[in-house]
């Protein structure tokens, strides 16, 4: 991934907003849900989708992990990458997994694992 130069010791928060709703938009989740699975209130989630508020690197964090992306890429500092339909059907899983339990990923790789000798 290319990283783009950092001229100032702030990062602009217009970037993280427009690529917090481009990850959700990828993922195919709402705000709610992105807010869900990042441990945080909606209304508090908003307000970094709005552009509103800066997060916390612990926040930051948090939410990269949930939207199964990195810090850099939300922020702007590196490109979106490009992804295969696969590579995003599995990271939609990814991301999705955060807020299951262990018993229930247990049981969907079972799935997995039945339908992968099944070979669709």
């Amino acid at each position: 991934m290319a990283r783009k130069a950092i001229t100032e010791q702030n990062v602009p928060m217009e970037a993280f907003s427009k690529n917090l709703k481009i990850r959700a938009d990828e993922l195919g989740i709402s705000n709610a849900e992105a807010a869900r699975r990042s441990g945080l209130s909606e209304r508090r989630y908003a307000h970094y989708v709005s552009g509103d508020r800066e997060p916390d690197l612990a926040t930051l964090v948090r939410i990269s992990s949930a939207l199964a992306t990195t810090p850099n890429t939300l922020l702007g500092l590196e490109d979106m990458p490009k992804t295969t339909p696969q590579d995003l059907v599995i990271q939609r899983i990814h991301s999705a997994a955060l807020g299951v339990s262990a018993r229930a990923l247990e049981i969907v790789a079972v799935q997995v694992e039945a339908l992968s000798g099944k070979r669709m």
